[in-house]
């Protein structure tokens, strides 16, 4: 029997195939703590324990721990729109340590895998003839969960990959004693003892055409068959595999394209009530901003240049490249542009700047007033190489401490070297990362209307929903009508909710977890 939450994700993916732009594979993207999930499982007695209160110490440790358990990454035309077969939703599992998980089928008979997404690594791996992999089954994954896991020998399609296929020269090719030998992959990953070893294979990946008469398309894919997992993914991150959407060839982007399945493209927008997309393929529009990567030979990734920041009316001058990370939940930024911007920010901010608190991972939090309404804040845009202005839509996180007591935090982390656009800045965005023209492109965009038509904001580009079920949740309005003052975001107090039981106190062990994401940089 399914737990309520492995049911309540094979919903949601079953109900996603909503029609996509031309010439892309899409699936929709669906937060575990979403507040559609939470409507739709409430509606059903689902346990109310499956989600952390938003703007809660659970609920931020939370996305975190996701943070700290692969930080890193790896160190090692198209003929219509596709999305996975099973649906196109990807939802947030808390309880498995990372943000968006999707469901994939793979080989002959099919079998399903709740595989992580994750732009910052390559390779796409699952479980496979285990020598040492995660449970299958366990109380963190939720109860009667269990997980399958892949062996080449239980699929007809299955085919090993020799050590003379083009894709292993990107893995641990030395260690092949032969051209006919299995072809043998290994990847570390920056988090301490975390990786993932085994040999390459392809199988069949179920994708489905999103147009007028939609198909499915068997697509020959190389994988890993993990064998050994080390780390964090014997613990809660990733245990049923981990799904590579990086620049190399050996990820499934680089194959879909090279097999002429799906342009060499793809988008990710996230939505203000944790749902979104995905599209293979996806180009983006004439009017979206853009910006090239960066291009580095010895690692290719997803780079960009960042000439500088305005903070409202201020300007500040900066040259960084940073890293576009839809993986990672915060945003992290090194000096100076770190106190630059933190500087500006507090600068302009009305509410009293509260002391730093050891627990609370962000430097720059402020309290607000029992009586408060509205908060202003000072627009925030990064500007990029080539002049095109990335807009950040939601730069705070608000923190609910009890029945209407509240302080926000500047959700930017302090990092000692790489600089990492996180999802929190992506917010209300649609990213398209174009390989073929090795450029980064955005607009705003509401990820939740199901005519998939680009459209802009008017009033409100993103809602901040941190209270519990049931109440009002606070809106931003950038640059609108009811701003106080010019390059100003007003930000509507959420009213009290009905059971201030729900509200969580913070405490040390939680945020303890937040703070290890940060030594991790």
């Amino acid at each position: 029997m399914a737990s309520p939450a492995l049911g309540l994700l094979l919903l949601l993916l079953a109900a996603a195939l909503i029609p996509a732009p031309a010439s892309a594979i899409g699936f929709q993207l669906h937060h575990r703590f979403s507040d559609r999930v939470r409507r739709w499982a409430e509606g059903r007695a689902v346990p109310g324990a499956w989600w952390p209160e938003k703007g809660t110490a659970e609920y931020y440790a939370a996305l975190a721990h996701h943070d700290r358990a692969l930080r890193g990454r790896a160190l090692a035309a198209a003929s219509s729109d596709l999305s996975f077969a099973d649906g196109n939703a990807t939802v947030r599992l808390s309880s498995l340590g990372f943000l968006h998980y999707a469901i994939v089928s793979l080989g002959t008979p099919n079998m399903t895998f709740l595989v992580a997404l994750d732009t910052g690594s390559d390779l796409f791996w699952v479980p496979c003839d285990c020598k040492q992999c995660a449970p299958t089954t366990s109380p963190d994954f939720g109860q009667n969960v269990s997980f399958n896991i892949y062996s080449p020998n239980a699929s007809s399609t299955s085919k090993k990959v020799l050590c003379s296929n083009g894709l292993c020269d990107l893995q641990n090719r030395t260690s092949c004693t032969a051209e006919a030998s299995n072809c043998p992959y290994v990847v570390q990953y920056v988090s301490a003892n975390t990786s993932s070893s085994g040999i390459l294979v392809e199988d069949i990946l179920y994708l489905m055409t999103e147009d007028a008469a939609p198909q499915i398309i068997k697509a020959p894919i190389v994988f890993g068959c993990g064998e050994i997992q080390t780390g964090s993914f014997l613990e809660r991150a990733a245990p049923n595999g981990l799904f590579g959407l990086g620049m190399e060839k050996i990820s499934v982007p680089s194959i879909l394209s090279s097999q002429g399945l799906a342009s060499n493209s793809f988008s990710m927008c996230f939505g203000d009530d944790g749902t979104g997309r995905i599209h293979f393929g996806d180009k983006g529009s004439l009017d979206q901003q853009e910006t090239p990567f960066v291009i580095d030979k010895s690692f290719a990734s997803y780079m960009i240049n960042i000439t500088g920041a305005t903070v409202g009316n201020d300007s500040i001058a900066a040259i960084l490249s940073a890293l576009v990370d839809s993986g990672t939940s915060f945003t992290y930024l090194a000096d100076p542009l770190y106190t630059k911007l933190t500087q500006s920010f507090k600068a302009q901010v009305q509410e009293q700047r509260l002391n730093p608190d050891p627990d609370v991972p962000f430097e720059f939090c402020f309290d607000v007033s029992p009586t408060q309404t509205t908060i202003s804040l000072p627009e925030i845009n990064l500007t990029t190489r080539g002049g095109s202005i990335f807009p950040v839509n939601d730069p705070i996180f608000l923190f609910s401490l009890q029945q209407n007591e509240y302080f926000y935090c500047l959700a930017i982390m302090k990092s000692n070297g790489l600089n990492i656009i996180g999802q929190n800045f992506m917010a209300g965005l649609r990213i398209v990362f174009d390989r073929e023209r090795l450029t980064l492109g955005w607009k705003n965009f509401d990820c939740n209307i199901e005519n998939k038509i680009m459209c802009t904001f008017t009033l409100s580009p993103y809602q901040h929903s941190f209270v519990a079920p049931g109440s009002d949740t606070t809106k931003t309005t950038k640059g609108g009508m009811n701003s106080t003052r010019a390059n100003a975001t007003q930000v509507t107090m959420p009213k009290p909710p009905s059971n201030s039981s729900t509200q969580k106190k913070l405490t040390r062990s939680l945020f303890s977890l937040l703070l290890l994401s940060s030594t991790i940089l």
